[in-house]
């Protein structure tokens, strides 16, 4: 971890490079030690609370730093040690409920107007990922392995590098569909950035909230366009990393989610 940070980070270029300009090493070298650290950070709450009870919380706290990344680590985890797999899920679900805080916190520090008008999405999709969460963090404490807490390694560099590989593929092909198809409106550029960080479309469309280039209420479709095409990116790596038995779990949860929140926001019009 020390050699990762502290070693190879600073060598690394931070500039655009590869096909369509779309992958930065810098950055990509920080999602590997960021992957790294949560899957330290689960290994640490799992040896103290248990895996019943450490794994769920780890992935809410995790998931203030990258929802992705914690789904990420999780899969892998699930996959190595089946019998936390209800405490695996619901790290990684728990994970979006952390994902919804902070675009409330974030769009509130933009624009409140657009807070406003997501608010009804914003709730329904907390509520949603909260129960679905819990439901799994109850079927975690009901199992009896507690096997998990006694073994296992803190860190898997080859998890984590695969997790970035995976991140780097989504980063070309949403690169690719820019290129090809141009800019052709907000909710397209919104939904391309959401591939992989929906927080940094919520915050480049309230900023036009702000600067008055766009009201609040047409706001809400290109934010939910990232938050749902950010949905996708945690679908492929829910796939990809955690196996069949995971994905099965979780990915009804994510998208679960992503609809609550497109249902809070017809809501909304219907009521006003």
């Amino acid at each position: 971890m020390a050699g990762a940070t502290l070693v190879v980070l600073p060598l690394l270029p931070d500039r655009s490079m590869g096909p369509y300009g779309a992958l930065n090493p810098h950055s990509m070298w920080l999602l590997v030690i960021l992957v790294m650290a949560i899957s330290a950070a689960g290994y640490i709450a799992v040896r103290i609370l248990g895996a019943r009870f450490g794994l769920p919380l780890a992935g809410l706290a995790s998931g203030f730093i990258s929802s992705t990344a914690t789904i990420g680590a999780m899969g892998a985890r699930a996959a190595k040690k089946p019998d936390v797999l209800a405490a695996a899920v619901a790290a990684a679900v728990l994970s979006t409920v952390a994902t919804i805080v902070q675009m409330a916190l974030v769009i509130a520090a933009t624009s409140m107007p657009t807070l406003r008008s997501l608010s009804a999405s914003l709730i329904y999709a907390g509520l949603t990922a909260v129960l679905y969460g819990t439901v799994f963090t109850v079927r975690a404490v009901r199992q009896q392995a507690e096997g998990e807490a006694q073994s296992g390694r803190a860190i898997s560099f080859g998890m984590a590098v695969t997790f970035a590989l995976t991140l780097s593929g989504i980063l070309i092909a949403s690169a690719a569909l820019r290129e090809w198809f141009g800019e052709t409106g907000i909710v397209v550029a919104a939904a391309l950035v959401g591939f992989v960080d929906t927080h940094s479309a919520a915050i480049s469309v309230a900023s036009l909230v702000a600067s008055g280039k766009m009201s609040a209420a047409d706001a809400v479709a290109p934010i939910l366009a990232g938050l749902s095409t950010n949905t996708i990116s945690k679908v492929i790596l829910a796939g990809t990393n955690g196996g069949r038995s995971f994905a099965l779990r979780v990915i009804p949860g994510l998208v679960a989610v992503a609809l609550a929140a497109w249902l809070g926001a017809s809501l909304q019009v219907l009521t006003h």
